[in-house]
């Protein structure tokens, strides 16, 4: 029988700068999607730009949504994590990747800040490397704290689903040797990561130009998302 694809939501609606609303059907975030999926009322389907944060090893080697004409980028966060680094929870490991997978979450930004249509952004269960994307997408165009940390908490009501989802799929049996706590939905992980961009001197806005991104990168992405 056809599915819905697990966790996937619109980001639109929240209020970003000068209280401009992020655009609905520009951003959605998921779970891994499959081609004979059926989304929701409201969901543009299928989107324009499917951005895939799985590593090789989890992924298919066509994706589900490339048959369908979809143009699909792959920017495997994990994978640039260095060896003999590990994290030990959930919160050690999204500052890993702000700090070592940078160079992906750049090419994130100008790629959603680019696209003509609307931008799906999934890993596996869509909850971690999707969580700290679409929080520096949502912070660079405004969104408060408290809006970005509603939309990351919401993952907690498609828990059974995503489970479902991922028994399915090609990357589940590394997933098993993970830490029962890395399956969480942690504010305290989702908090230290803002706190990295609130924190520097210059905001979300100079932390991102230290990684490599630019003022062009920025701005762009505000006109596509905002209102």
């Amino acid at each position: 029988m056809p599915e819905s694809t697990p966790n996937l939501r619109d980001i639109g609606g929240m209020s970003g700068l000068d209280g401009r609303p992020v655009a609905p059907h520009r951003v959605l975030r998921s779970a891994v999607p499959r081609a004979k999926d059926i989304p929701p009322a409201g969901i543009t389907w299928p989107p324009s730009l499917v951005i895939d944060l799985r590593s090789a090893a989890e992924a298919e080697p066509i994706h589900p949504l490339a048959q369908a004409g979809v143009r699909v980028v792959n920017l495997p966060l994990l994978s640039a994590l260095r060896p003999g680094a590990p994290a030990q929870d959930l919160h050690g490991l999204y500052l890993l990747l702000l700090d070592q997978a940078s160079m992906y979450l750049v090419e994130l930004v100008r790629e959603v800040g680019l696209a003509q249509g609307s931008s799906l952004i999934h890993c596996a269960a869509g909850k971690d490397r999707t969580g700290v994307s679409v929080a520096l997408l949502l912070r660079l165009v405004g969104v408060s704290r408290e809006d970005i940390l509603a939309d990351y908490l919401l993952t907690s009501h498609a828990e059974q689903d995503i489970i479902a989802r991922l028994k399915k799929s090609s990357g589940h049996r590394h997933r098993q040797t993970l830490p029962a706590s890395f399956f969480d939905v942690s504010a305290e992980a989702i908090h230290g990561v803002l706190d990295v961009w609130d924190g520097h001197e210059r905001g979300v806005e100079g932390w991102f130009q230290d990684i490599g991104g630019t003022p062009a990168h920025i701005d762009q992405l505000r006109r596509t998302l905002l209102v």
